[in-house]
């Protein structure tokens, strides 16, 4: 397997286009991006390094049936998490939300992902400032950062690839190379 995986619960595939983004980006390192719809929980510990996507949805909930969805999501996935040790691996997170529409709550559910990720022994990594946005409150923002990478494709559209390189850039060193 490769060194990088990438898995990611979506919405309106916004979340799977940025995966597949992503990948491209880091070539053969990163396997193929992976729904977590259509993923098994040890899938993840095949990797050393894990790349994970989140949108929020409402708010600030993680995709899931209780949200609407017709399929499952990280919502039914990270219990199955459980009992599992990501201790030694290392994960990075990024998040969908839209700034305007749910100042209240924007990319709550990257914090979502980080303590359940945090519970199982990982050692997170990849925080994003939080400056250049325009919300009132998050609850992935701790000590000025967010817990991942933050996109708004929806009012932040045109800066997302040059977030994405930035963040990868800074990422670069811990990735794998083989």
């Amino acid at each position: 397997m490769a060194g990088i995986g990438i898995y990611f619960g979506t919405d309106t595939g916004r979340t799977r286009l940025l995966a597949k983004q992503m990948a491209r980006k880091l070539g053969s390192r990163a396997a193929p991006p992976v729904n977590v719809a259509r993923a098994e929980p040890g899938d993840l510990l095949q990797h050393d390094f894990l790349i994970l996507g989140t949108p929020t949805l409402g708010d600030g909930m993680l995709p899931g049936r209780s949200t609407g969805l017709s399929a499952d999501s990280w919502e039914e996935f990270l219990p199955r998490l459980a009992g599992l040790d990501f201790r030694g691996r290392q994960v990075a997170l990024y998040g969908l939300g839209d700034q305007l529409k749910y100042p209240d709550n924007f990319v709550d559910a990257l914090e979502d992902l980080y303590q359940a990720f945090s519970a199982l022994g990982a050692t997170l990594v990849g925080s994003w400032p939080a400056t250049e946005y325009s919300f009132a409150a998050s609850r992935a923002v701790h000590e000025g950062h967010f817990r991942g990478l933050a996109l708004d494709q929806h009012n932040q559209g045109l800066q997302t690839e040059a977030r994405i390189d930035a963040w990868l850039a800074a990422l670069e060193p811990l990735l794998p190379q083989g």
